[in-house]
């Protein structure tokens, strides 16, 4: 697994290789486990907080295209 960005210093988003499709990345950290489509950017799981969630989204939205592209070095 690569971590893409760390958030407060608790959190790690990653791309997991060997994993299943649809394209996503996993924050990770403290008890959490959250997925988000890179295509959708739809969320599966609970984030702690609204705000974390906010500041999450915003972070994978505005670098879609790296981490597609980082999805797709590690399953194609």
């Amino acid at each position: 697994m690569t971590t893409k960005q760390r958030f407060r210093n608790k959190y790690a988003l990653q791309v997991r290789e060997r994993d299943h499709n649809p394209p996503h990345v996993h924050l990770f950290g403290c008890g959490v486990d959250v997925v988000i489509g890179l295509e959708t950017l739809q969320v599966t799981g609970d984030f702690p907080s609204i705000a974390l969630q906010s500041e999450v989204i915003a972070w994978v939205e505005a670098n879609q295209n790296k981490l597609m592209e980082e999805w797709h070095k590690w399953h194609e």
